[in-house]
């Protein structure tokens, strides 16, 4: 495993646990697309479509 994949997979972890918090659906897509910009911008230089990937996925997590 890379130096680079050791720091971005417990990122990844984190901003996933993330993404969960929040009491609502609106609150939960609002998190997760804040976390996936940053992990956006981190892994790919697109903040953008992590924001739009983290949102999804905030919103769908229970």
């Amino acid at each position: 495993m890379t130096r680079s994949l050791k720091l971005v997979a417990p990122g990844l972890a984190v901003l996933l646990l993330v993404a969960a918090c929040g009491e609502t659906r609106t609150q939960r897509a609002a998190t997760g697309a804040l976390g996936g910009a940053v992990a956006g911008q981190v892994i790919a230089g697109e903040p953008v479509a992590g924001a739009a990937i983290g949102g999804v996925g905030g919103a769908l997590l229970p």
